[in-house]
């Protein structure tokens, strides 16, 4: 093969590597980003619940008042049935006796009702706080991945950028001019295989004496159509059989 051409091939290898180093560089802080967003939709979950129980906390303390208000005029009602004198006084006060514990009863409902919602909200809670410690660790986690992996991706950067430099040095000017011309046209991607006949990139038929001169590797070749440096990899030799 062509010095030139393998060296080319070798260099897209390494410009798409570089590539896809810097786009995953690029996609980390939206990753980052979604890891805040989690954290923040778990804490609000847990924050809707401590809502809750502070709404029904409040809600028994104003029954619990109200209560305490019936009672009182409750136990006024029954002092002043024994101070009646006549009968239709006492059958005002029997009605405003039985109005007011009819009315505490239908607190105690409500109360009892309360009490269980508290109870239900008191594990909702715990589930909600152990959800979010859960989340808290498993975001931790994979914060930590993405820290590595930012760290690990630049050096990789570094390491295709030093070797991008040496190969580069072995590569003639005038070769050099075409891909840098191609893969500034056709967004990185300066070199396709050919391959039965076929530009392995934009898939146009070649001509046979095209597709001839390629597959010998000895040239720098390009697509017709879509410009880009051609080259060819020979089938794999088969495996020799047991007889032969």
């Amino acid at each position: 093969m062509l010095p030139d051409l393998e060296h080319l091939i070798h260099l897209q290898e390494l410009d798409s590597a570089t590539e896809r180093a810097r786009r995953r560089i690029a996609d980390i802080p939206g990753s980052q980003q979604a890891l805040e967003a989690r954290t923040a939709a778990r804490a609000a979950e847990l924050q809707a619940v401590k809502d809750r129980i502070a709404v029904t906390t409040a809600s028994r303390r104003d029954i619990e008042k109200d209560v305490a208000a019936v009672q009182t005029r409750l136990s006024k009602y029954k002092d002043q049935l024994m101070s009646v004198k006549t009968n239709k006084e006492y059958t005002a006060m029997q009605h405003e006796i039985a109005t007011a514990e009819g009315l505490v009863r239908s607190y105690d409902d409500r109360l009892l009702e309360l009490m269980e919602a508290g109870d239900q909200e008191a594990a909702d809670l715990k589930a909600a706080e152990a959800a979010m410690k859960a989340e808290q660790a498993q975001i931790a986690r994979e914060q930590q991945a993405l820290d590595q992996e930012k760290i690990s991706q630049a050096a990789e950067l570094e390491r295709l950028s030093a070797e991008r430099a040496d190969l580069v040095s072995t590569i003639s000017k005038e070769a050099m001019d075409i891909y840098v011309r191609v893969a500034h046209g056709r967004r990185g991607v300066a070199l396709a295989e050919a391959r039965d006949g076929l530009c392995g990139v934009c898939h146009v038929r070649m001509r046979p004496q095209a597709y001839n001169q390629v597959r010998r590797n000895d040239s720098i070749y390009q697509c017709e159509s879509c410009t880009r440096i051609l080259y060819h990899v020979p089938p794999a030799a088969p495996a020799p059989t047991a007889q032969s």
